[in-house]
């Protein structure tokens, strides 16, 4: 998406050691001040935060050190949150939509905010052999789903419902399990091509002996 009218302004920014995508779930322990007083505002605003993997520095705040966030993240909206001791929060958030970050600053609190531009869906799978692909992907997710919740359902790292049918949900969901690198996991999440973020994880999956 282009047009200046779908730009999201002062959207805060959450840069962490982890890539969150659509769909996913994230929880937090929140101690900062500066994440603190954001997911106070988000929570009464009902607003989203940004969530960006950090590029270099620190997630938590250090003197003469900025965060510097990839260029393209997920929005998250807090659909759980919890109170464990004073002063911190125990939030899940879930990803909705990935983010062009267009600008950034930082505010005196140090929380980072930016212009954020929304992206657009996936491109569908376009052909057999993508499609042959994905089915071979939605397989071995099926069964991951199966092993955890008969393992631990409480730690099943995926919310419901479950769109086995949907290649977007299934590829997303495998880079978030298999054991990628962060930048290799950026580089998926940043894709806009169902097929091709499918060819990747089934093509890791078959060198590592998954499928």
């Amino acid at each position: 998406m282009s047009s200046t009218s779908t730009v999201l302004a002062d959207v805060p920014l959450f840069p962490l050691h982890t890539v969150l995508f659509p769909d996913g779930i994230l929880p937090l322990k929140i101690f900062e001040a500066r994440y603190l007083d954001m997911a106070r505002d988000c929570l009464r605003e009902k607003t989203p935060f940004g969530v960006c993997l950090l590029k270099s520095g620190a997630e938590v705040a250090r003197e003469n050190e900025s965060s510097v966030p990839e260029s393209i993240g997920c929005l998250a909206e807090i659909d759980q949150c919890d109170v464990e001791t004073f002063g911190m929060l125990l939030i899940r958030a879930r990803g909705t939509r990935r983010f062009r970050l267009l600008s950034h600053r930082v505010e005196s609190s140090g929380l980072l905010v930016g212009m954020a531009e929304p992206l657009g869906e996936d491109r569908p799978l376009e052909d057999n052999q993508q499609l042959a692909k994905f089915g071979a992907c939605a397989e071995v997710l099926e069964r991951i789903i199966a092993t955890i919740r008969e393992r631990d359902p409480d730690s099943l790292p995926f919310a419901e419902p479950f769109r086995l049918e949907d290649p977007s949900w299934v590829s997303n969901r495998l880079a978030e399990v298999l054991p990628i690198a962060l930048r290799a996991r950026q580089k998926l999440m940043e894709m806009q091509d169902a097929g091709a973020r499918i060819e990747v994880v089934h093509r890791y999956m078959q060198q590592h002996q998954l499928l």
